[in-house]
């Protein structure tokens, strides 16, 4: 049996014995969200909590200062980016910027691969918010909100570290990145889904880290999956054949008016402010 067999092999056991090693939220991230979910929980409290972590902190300044918040007031403190971010939507986009600290290895080419794949993933991420922004500017959606699709966005591909974690054991298939690419594709999904699930994730993400790359779940109606999907084909993550056929299925959703927008620049200059938030 071939090396990329046998780990393949591996990680299928795995995952069917329930025995494949997770990873685990970030701290940072378990404490604003056990602290967001006490009615009783300030804005200050909940500010003195996220300044525990610097990074953290810095990048929920800078997403208060985005365009994304529309914020008329220079936002320069964590109390006060808090409060115009909203206590509400901090649980989700607090985890969501924490999810960085996953993507780590002290193997310097497992660090190659997980420096990439957050990249692509927040890339991704950086789309999938901007047009949920867009949407929502056109449209009263109740369902889709920002906050929401920046979890989601950040999470739905999460299945990829615990693979590449079991890989840094082989260090062989590296020498073939396609089957590497092979194996996530296949199996990313369950794995992304067992550990949201482990983290006591609502169904709703569970379901989208589950089903995004699944090209049988088509949703008749408007889900956070399209959003997702979209990020994931302008940034070459889920593969299409033909990516403007791929990207005209959302033109006849509704969901964008055409797929000319993802090249003009004030769409660019979204997208470019977003990212910023995770530099």
């Amino acid at each position: 049996m071939s090396t990329e067999n046998a780990l393949f092999t591996i990680l299928v056991d795995r995952i069917n014995s329930e025995t494949l090693i997770l990873p685990s939220l970030p701290e940072v991230a378990l404490k604003v969200r056990a602290s967001a979910d006490d009615p009783d929980i300030s804005s200050h409290a909940m500010a003195d909590m996220i300044a525990t972590d610097p990074a953290l902190a810095t990048r929920i300044i800078k997403l208060a200062n985005s365009n994304l918040m529309n914020s008329s007031v220079k936002v320069t403190g964590v109390n006060q980016a808090v409060t115009c971010v909203g206590l509400g939507p901090i649980k989700n986009i607090a985890t969501a910027l924490a999810m960085e600290q996953l993507f780590v290895s002290q193997n310097p080419v497992i660090k190659g691969y997980m420096d990439t794949a957050w990249q692509k993933t927040n890339k991704a991420a950086c789309h999938a918010m901007v047009l949920v922004q867009q949407f929502r500017e056109q449209q009263q959606h109740a369902r889709i909100n920002a906050d929401t699709i920046t979890l989601a966005a950040l999470t739905y591909n999460i299945g990829i570290v615990p693979i590449l974690t079991e890989a840094e054991k082989h260090p062989e298939v590296f020498a073939n990145p396609c089957f590497l690419a092979h194996a996530i594709q296949k199996l990313a999904g369950c794995i992304g889904a067992a550990t949201l699930t482990a983290w006591g994730f609502s169904e709703e993400f569970v379901e989208l880290a589950k089903l995004w790359c699944d090209p049988n779940y088509r949703p008749e109606d408007i889900e956070f999956v399209d959003f997702v999907r979209l990020g994931a084909i302008l940034e070459g993550i889920l593969q299409v054949s033909d990516k403007t056929a791929a990207l005209q299925v959302y033109v006849d959703k509704g969901i964008i008016p055409s797929h000319v927008l993802f090249a003009e620049d004030e769409y660019q200059e979204l997208v470019k402010d977003t990212y910023e938030v995770f530099l």
